[in-house]
């Protein structure tokens, strides 16, 4: 309707109950036990109506329930309690900036998407919901962070499915005054605002501040009436679009977020870059940080790069945005003026080496190059993306490419259900969720009884088996399915049967029907009559993803055979809430992708510190969590070029674990008692989750490793006018000037026979040409390895060697002394390289061999 004025009324809160008011718009809440319970204390059925969102929820309560509350000592003792523990973990820091360090800006957390919690419709998958595990930590840990995303009015599509099995996607609008943001101001009070230019004019964006603990995110949102229709829905949905609309948020969020950050005076030391999605700040920061400090495009270079995190996803090609030179021209045309630089010039940066001036730009190669630091997100990704992107920088060995890895973790207070949370407090400490990390904490698990351990994983199978059939009741409701299908829904599932879980997002590689392979054999196993198995599946495909979506129905046309009905099922719409009813209540967790393609896999981090035993191939985070005292192995790290013989090994081996490790453990329970093998094995489960594999570990490791050395950098590089960014731009230049005339003559090995005797030595020498450049510039260093069949090196080493003899004009002997430790077949070769940091040290053109 023209000229209609909305308004928003919320009930009147007692005064005793103020601070619910608070808590509500404060995610602080979502990851503390005892603070949901102090919602759902108000009404449990309202609060699953809600959703579990406590501002949708104080909609909904009647006023005489919060009056009578008002009047509740034990509800008011309680609510103190937990402003008490608020007013520690999040007010303190907040109001002392010095308990996050010496600033409070310091690091900048770019994110496509972030999974904080059901509620807050901002992410798709995993990616996301790492992204919120890590600023939950972050808040935990008072590390200097804040978020940058996008508020999507849409968010990702809910699924649900047809009569044929066929996934269907929806839409819904999300109604903004039901989640717990609030407009960015200035300094001055006024709402912030933003653009960016594109190829239809300018898109503008308000910025929404969501507060996560004393972590703020900002999320920049285009549905604004400044905005035409077109440019509105920019934000309207995550990875729902066209590529242009992806490129458009992409710009938005790299670009307007840091120019949102620039509006609130907020100047961060460090950028940490989620993924590929926001390397366009990397363009962004470049134009500040010469506006900052009044210097050229060259210093920038030498500055943004060294204060910029990459971690990346995905050994998934596919997973790697790229645009056409063409669409990406009108968002970068302005940014010509600011950085002194043509269009070419910029998308080259995204260009990977011998592209061509015409080549799509790579997000990946562009977030590569405006950094320094790069890693992947578990050991195994780190040595795959090394080989993926080892083009970036020709000439280095797969080994030394500057890829590392922090594998990834799991906030688990988010995670953790109600009764292993009751135990942790009463054998590990009430604060235990505070010092996870530490190696000590977990030792309180050996000290939990077998009989209250497995009472806890009873009762939380027990709600599994109960929200599933709650689940598949609105499912066959919505489809109007026959009566006789709705009352064998409400007896779906069996609360005392051995019940294994698959939850993930439903791509071809995750081979979610890996079992399938055998429907004889699988229907055997779930109808046994002494021993029976149960399966619960969930998981979304891309809308895109056709050969996905057929993995669903072809489930599903499995799951409606009469003789298994109700034992396996499909829950539709997968999103937080199941995964943390999964997570929680199944037995086993099973994991199949098809290796290397699982870069992490952190739903099985989340079953496994729950006592959920892992059964997975040895890919992503299982080849660093798997031993036999924590779970099963699929197969032993095979990989075969043949898709389908691979699945067929793997298959066979599934079944066999299954069978012969996996179902008579668990059912071994002598004299009735609970089954002690399989205790034993979610003991070590949970203490192996909670060492290694927990957010807290994962963002002190990025603080150690990459935020402190490069906030330290920053100070340095910017001192006094960033005097020391002139000196590195000179040392760059010097050195590429000259390394031309960089040569290295073959080597000479002072021998006399044709082998060597362990415990021997002998010299390595080589005359190298440096031209101008001087002996401290460079590094010559003698590299060497086992030999390979094909005449390479294998577990590349290297030592520097040092100046002999200065020959004249240029030239010096280099020599060391190599010990031969072991017994085999090396080789060893001589190169040269800048000396300095990795940002000196890789760039392209400056290595020289022998």
């Amino acid at each position: 309707m023209n000229g209609l004025q909305t308004y928003q009324v919320f009930p009147a809160i007692p005064e005793p109950l103020t601070f619910l008011d608070t808590l509500a718009r404060n995610l602080w809440w979502c990851w503390h036990i005892d603070a949901i319970e102090l919602f759902r204390r108000v009404n449990p059925g309202l609060w699953r109506k809600s959703g579990h969102n406590p501002i949708l929820f104080s909609t909904l309560v009647p006023q005489q329930r919060l009056e009578e509350l008002a009047e509740n000592d034990g509800y008011l003792a309680h609510l103190e309690r937990i402003r008490k523990k608020f007013d520690r973990e999040v007010t303190a820091k907040i109001t002392d900036p010095a308990g996050l360090g010496k600033h409070k800006e310091n690091i900048a957390y770019f994110s496509m998407e972030f999974g904080l919690h059901e509620s807050l419709p901002l992410f798709a998958g995993g990616l996301g919901v790492l992204a919120g595990d890590h600023l939950k930590a972050a808040a935990d840990l008072g590390v200097p962070i804040l978020g940058v995303g996008l508020l999507y009015r849409q968010g990702y599509f809910h699924q649900f499915l047809n009569h044929e099995g066929l996934q269907q996607e929806e839409y819904p609008d999300t109604d903004i005054f039901h989640l717990p943001v609030s407009l960015a101001r200035d300094a001055s009070g006024k709402e912030v605002k933003v653009s960016v230019t594109g190829p239809d004019g300018e898109i503008r964006a308000i910025v929404w501040k969501i507060q996560v603990g004393c972590i703020p995110l900002y999320l920049l949102d285009t549905n604004i009436a400044d905005n035409p229709l077109a440019i509105r829905n920019v934000t309207d949905r995550l990875y729902g679009g066209e590529p242009r609309q992806r490129l458009a948020q992409e710009v938005l969020l790299g670009i307007g977020g840091l120019r949102a950050l620039h509006a609130l005076d907020l100047h961060p030391q460090v950028i940490h870059m989620n993924e590929g999605h926001s390397a366009f700040c990397g363009l962004e920061r470049l134009c500040q940080v010469k506006e900052t400090y009044g210097i050229g495009l060259n210093e920038a270079l030498e500055i943004v790069p060294r204060t910029t995190i990459f971690t990346t996803h995905t050994p998934v090609a596919a997973g790697h945005d790229e645009f056409p030179k063409s669409e990406v021209i009108p968002y970068v045309e302005p940014l010509q003026a600011c950085l002194g630089a043509t269009t070419d010039q910029i998308i080259a940066w995204g260009q990977a080496e011998g592209a061509g001036a015409d080549a799509p730009l790579s997000m990946f190669v562009l977030g590569l190059r405006l950094s320094q630091y790069h890693n992947g997100v578990s050991r195994l990704h780190g040595r795959v993306a090394r080989k993926m992107w080892s083009h970036v920088w020709p000439g280095w060995p797969e080994d030394e490419i500057p890829i590392h890895h922090v594998t990834n973790g799991v906030h688990i207070p988010s995670w953790i259900s109600v009764e292993n949370a009751q135990l942790f407090d009463r054998y590990l400490g009430p604060e235990w969720y505070l010092h996870q990390h530490k190696m000590d904490v977990s030792l309180g698990i050996n000290q939990i009884y077998n009989e209250e351990l497995w009472q806890a994983r009873q009762m939380s199978r027990a709600r599994l088996v109960r929200a599933c059939r709650e689940a598949l009741i609105k499912q066959y409701d919505r489809r109007n399915a026959p009566r006789d299908v709705m009352e064998a829904a409400e007896g779906a599932l069996d609360p005392d049967v051995l019940t294994i879980g698959f939850a993930r997002r439903f791509a071809t590689y995750k081979r979610a029907t890996l079992l399938l392979r055998n429907k004889e054999r699988l229907e055997a196993m779930i109808n046994a009559a002494d021993q029976p198995v149960q399966f619960i599946f969930a998981g979304k495909a891309h809308p895109k993803d056709e050969d996905g979506k057929a993995v669903i129905k072809q489930l599903i046309a499995f799951s409606r055979q009469p003789s298994i009905r109700q034992r396996i099922i499909f829950l539709e719409d997968y999103d937080i809430s199941i995964a943390r009813n999964m997570v929680q209540g199944a037995d086993v967790w099973l994991n199949s992708p098809r290796r290397p393609l699982e870069a992490s896999g952190t739903s099985g981090m989340k079953a496994a510190v729950n006592g959920v035993l892992n059964v997975s191939v040895l890919d992503g985070w299982w080849c660093e969590g798997y031993n036999e005292e924590t779970g099963w192995a699929i197969g032993r790290g095979e990989e075969y070029s043949d898709h389908d013989y691979q699945d067929l090994v793997d298959s066979q081996a599934l079944f066999n674990i299954l069978e012969n490790d996996v179902i008579p453990t668990f059912y071994n329970r002598k004299n009735g008692d609970a089954p002690n093998d399989w205790i034993e094995k979610m003991k070590a489960s949970m203490k192996m989750a909670m060492d290694h594999f927990c957010t807290h570990r994962m963002v002190a490791q990025y603080a150690e490793t990459y935020y402190r050395p490069a906030i330290s950098t920053h100070d340095t590089i910017t001192a006094d006018g960033a005097k020391e960014s002139k000196r590195l731009l000179a040392q760059r230049e010097r050195i590429k000037s000259h390394w031309k005339h960089v040569q290295i003559k073959p080597i000479t090995l002072d021998r006399d026979r044709s082998y060597f005797r362990v415990g021997q030595s002998f010299l390595v020498s080589a005359e190298v040409s440096l031209g101008e450049l001087r002996p401290e510039e460079v590094d010559v260093e003698l590299y060497y390895g086992n030999m390979k069949p094909d005449g390479t090196l294998s577990s590349g080493r290297t030592q520097i060697m040092a100046v002999h003899k200065d020959l004249g004009g240029g030239r010096y002997s280099y020599d060391i002394k190599l010990a031969c430790d072991i017994s085999g077949r090396f080789g060893c070769t001589v190169r040269v390289t800048p000396r300095g940091d990795d940002l000196l040290k890789f760039t392209p053109g400056l290595i020289s061999w022998a």
